[in-house]
């Protein structure tokens, strides 16, 4: 038994049990039987380990659940709609979704987050402000990522205005150190590339526009926008030929480093990404110098018990399981997939780097995939080959950001020859991002929903590693000397970072039975609103109703806390008008449309669901349901300025699941729309049941076995006697919402039922 391998059994315990303390009934519940499978499984000597690490693990639960109670205790507390009048300290940069900013501050009577339509301009970390609005709770999707943060109440502020103070001490330091930094950054280079700095240097982001984000995010290099392990890495690198220069001994040198990654840290935001690698940057140098080098498996348990000692909330942060997943990756894969890709090519220093740097990034890519997944609703197809184009720009534009960040530090030194010189390798890296994230393939809809599909996953994952020879001889760090309690411990660890957050998340609506698709024809008044609920995946809405059919507080009374996408056929009072309030009260994944007012954009990406405009031939899936857009053709749905009936440019999909399928037809009547997807189950009338020429012939390449109508009291006088009539003419039995209230429909197969209210 090796001489670290109590110090690894505890620290991983340690940080099991705090990532369990925000779920302690279920940290406690699987401690049992944990401790009692690696005391039947392992021999004695790792039996002992394990009980250590269960030991650790209670120890974590304790210490963890006395860090929430601290961190809660810091939180203003107020009543939604009660005015809030504070003076604080803003604590971190703003964000900006659309037109709303929000700002992290703290003042004496707690913390809490200003939302506000203001530009804030000046504003920036350490500023002190005077606030005035109403206390809300915040929209839901941002609700996880407050409750990870210990902030209580949303002020949407009327007024936010500096006073001209700074807070002071260490943090005022840091403000001062990341002031110039900005300044150094902002010169001598476009606007696009100066954003682009901030990002890759600070963390900061808000000032990117929203074209490059998407870019980024669809090429799968919007990581390099967070700063993460990789930028202390190349921080680390980049000193030592400074350090030496200077004549420190390599112990001295070492030091050095640990104390810049220390400052660097909090400089670039404090985040949990950052957080855990500058915990594994310090220990491993501190270990070098003390002539022990750590290995891999122990920093990465100690970053993990070190963020998660600062937040146990730590581990629902996506930021925090990719950047964990990314690093796992790297020690396991980099080493024999760089030794398989060198062996292709001929010696020397140059083919070594590049075949390391191209497995670091198959081995990143790979490892975060399921994780993306997960969170996001897709894969990014493009991100290996955007990231590999990328690689040879990416670290020289890291360090020119860092030296330009430094010599801000020292005002008689200027900073433009270095920004200029960077300007080019960040266009060059934002060019890679357009040139992968703009075609349709860049990202592919995958979802995997929870904790299950994300372990079957990464099992195939390492199922195919194994199976790939020069893959197959991974070496875990000292074989002999690394009893199976140690990694079955890191595993628990693993297992509790991903798995728990991920339970948390799960809706409590109920789900459709196995293999039953839910369908739901809202009675909304006079408008549209139908919800599909696949089972074991997001349920989708197509239109939202009137604002006043309030769909977004009926959802969330129904259970429903998160949608896979809201799907807008045409953005009209009676389909769109509820969308507000659905951004108010559920999360939603995607938003969808043919055409959308900006308006209608800025409201959903405030929410922070992604965007996604659908014409005739484009689809989006939600676990086994499909729906495929069938009109309105591409050139009409991006054609600039009014065309005639905005009708004719709605969205008419067909939903299928498995061999059932119903046609939303928004109000495109069959005049103005003239699909034909071949045979339906059921059939939603356009426009409310207005009189539609075109009926007759739809209803003759369709042969509905059933036509709903979403209708209520108006003065159009819809349904149309002559809509109904061609309906009973051919055979097909009309339901409606304004004499049936709900229509709730389970179909299985091609059974169809009519489910009880």
């Amino acid at each position: 038994m090796s001489a670290a391998a109590p110090r690894v059994a505890a620290l991983a315990g340690l940080g099991a049990g705090l990532a369990a303390a925000p779920f302690a009934d279920v940290g406690v519940a699987l401690a049992a039987p944990v401790a009692g499978a690696l005391a039947i499984a392992l021999a004695s000597r790792a039996g002992l380990l394990a009980l250590l690490g269960v030991a650790f693990a209670f120890a974590g639960l304790l210490v963890g659940d006395a860090r929430l109670a601290a961190i809660d205790g810091g939180a203003l507390r107020a009543e939604p709609g009660e005015p809030v009048e504070a003076r604080g300290f803003v604590t971190g940069p703003a964000s900006r979704d659309g037109g709303t900013v929000r700002l992290p501050v703290t003042t004496e009577h707690g913390r809490f987050l200003i939302e506000t339509g203001l530009e804030q301009g000046e504003v920036d970390i350490g500023a002190e402000v005077v606030v005035s609005g109403r206390a809300t709770r915040g929209p839901p999707w941002l609700r996880d990522r407050l409750r990870a943060l210990g902030v209580a109440t949303v002020v949407q502020a009327r007024a936010v205005q500096p006073t001209g103070r700074r807070r002071g001490g260490i943090a005022g330091f840091v403000d001062g150190l990341r002031r110039q930094s900005e300044r150094a950054l902002n010169g001598g280079m476009p606007e696009r590339e100066t954003a682009l700095a901030r990002g890759f240097v600070l963390g900061q982001d808000d000032r990117i526009d929203d074209r490059t984000v998407q870019d980024f995010r669809r090429s799968g290099l919007a990581h390099l926008l967070a700063v993460s392990g990789q930028n202390v890495a190349l921080l680390a690198i980049l000193a030592t030929p400074f350090l030496a220069l200077l004549g420190l001994t390599v112990r001295a040198r070492l030091v050095c480093t640990a104390a810049l990654i220390a400052v660097y840290v909090p400089l670039a935001g404090g985040g949990p990404s950052i957080q855990r690698a500058g915990v594994m940057g310090i220990a491993s140098l501190l270990a070098l110098g003390a002539g022990r080098p750590s290995s891999r498996l122990y920093a990465l348990l100690l970053a993990a018990a070190a963020t998660l000692a600062l937040n146990p909330r730590a581990s629902a942060d996506v930021g925090w399981q990719l950047s964990f997943a990314a690093v796992a990756g790297i020690l396991l894969i980099t080493a024999p997939l760089a030794r398989g890709l060198a062996a292709g090519l001929a010696p020397g220093p140059w083919q070594r780097a590049a075949a390391e740097g191209v497995a670091m990034s198959v081995a990143a890519t790979v490892a975060t995939a399921p994780l993306v997944a997960h969170h996001f609703g897709t894969l990014p197809v493009a991100s290996l080959p955007a990231n590999l184009v990328a690689l040879p720009a990416v670290a020289p534009s890291m360090w020119l950001g860092m030296l330009s960040a430094a010599v801000g530090q020292v005002p008689v030194i200027p900073a433009e020859p270095l920004n200029r010189l960077n300007a080019l390798l960040l266009a060059y890296i934002a060019q890679v991002a357009e040139w992968f994230g703009d075609p349709s393939w860049a990202t592919a809809e995958v979802h995997l929903d929870g904790p299950v599909d994300l372990a079957l996953a990464y099992a195939g994952i390492a199922a195919a590693c194994f199976a790939v020879p020069w893959v197959g001889r991974l070496r875990v760090p000292a074989p002999g000397r690394m009893p199976r309690a140690l990694l079955a411990a890191g595993a628990c660890l693993a297992v509790l970072a991903v798995a728990l957050p991920s339970a948390a998340r799960v809706s409590r609506s109920p789900a459709p039975a196995a293999g039953t698709l839910r369908l739901t024809v809202l009675d909304v008044g006079q408008g549209d609103a139908t919800l599909l609920e696949p089972p074991s995946a997001p349920a989708v809405l197509v239109d939202t109703g009137p604002v006043q059919a309030e769909v977004g507080r009926r959802l969330r009374e129904a259970g429903i806390e998160r949608l896979g996408a809201v799907v807008l056929t045409h953005d009209q009072d009676d389909h769109a008008g509820g969308l507000a309030g659905i951004a108010a009260e559920i999360e939603v994944r995607r938003f969808v449309f043919s055409r959308a007012s900006a308006a209608a954009r800025s409201v959903m990406a405030a929410a922070g669901a992604r965007t996604l405009r659908l014409a005739a031939g484009g689809e989006i899936r939600s676990g086994g349901l499909r729906l495929e857009a069938l009109w309105p053709p591409r050139e009409l749905a991006v054609a600039p300025g009014p065309s005639g009936d905005p009708n004719s440019r709605s969205l008419v999909l067909l939903a299928e699941w498995r061999r059932f399928s119903i046609l939303l037809t928004g109000d495109a009547e069959a005049e103005l729309a003239p699909v034909d997807p071949g045979p339906v189950d059921v059939l939603k009338v356009a426009h409310h049941g207005s009189a539609d020429p075109g009926l007759v012939d739809l209803l003759r390449r369709t042969m509905p076995r059933l036509a709903v109508v979403s209708v209520g009291p108006n003065p159009y006088g819809h349904p149309a006697p002559e809509t109904i009539a061609s309906l009973h003419a051919a055979g097909v039995p009309v339901l409606r919402t304004d004499s049936g209230g709900d229509l709730v429909f389970e179909a299985s197969g091609r059974r169809l039922r009519l489910a009880d209210k």
